[in-house]
């Protein structure tokens, strides 16, 4: 599994893992009972906290993502279709936010971002 850690992003490390994982899992590269590394391997092979991992891997577990068995380790949780739709769409959102944040900053109109909208999810694909 390759985590990418930035410390120069805005974002806590424990986050950073988060978001990779849940990624992983949504696209299909880890799937339903993979084994992930254990908190202490993940964390001396990204030379970090125990405890940032442990969070990271507490979040993903209340998220539904993973479950974790004493003794035997964490591994990933079967795929819950509403879980997978209800976190596509909140990434749906935060980058319609950015789009919409640009639009107001460019002077772009409500009307004309529909339109781009429709533009680019239509599926015309005779132009």
């Amino acid at each position: 599994m390759n985590i990418n850690i930035s410390n120069t992003s805005g974002e806590p490390i424990y986050v950073q893992i988060v978001q990779q994982i849940k990624k992983l899992i949504l696209e299909g590269e880890l799937k339903q009972g993979d084994a992930l590394p254990s908190m202490r391997n993940l964390a001396l092979e990204l030379r970090i906290s125990f405890m940032t991992t442990k969070r990271a891997y507490e979040e993903l577990e209340r998220d539904g993502f993973i479950e974790s068995y004493t003794g035997k380790g964490s591994f990933v949780k079967a795929t819950n279709k509403e879980l997978y739709r209800e976190e596509q769409i909140k990434q749906i959102e935060s980058l319609l936010a950015q789009a919409g944040d640009k639009a107001r900053k460019c002077g772009v109109s409500i009307a004309e971002l529909h339109e781009i909208l429709d533009f680019v999810t239509s599926d015309d694909t005779s132009e």
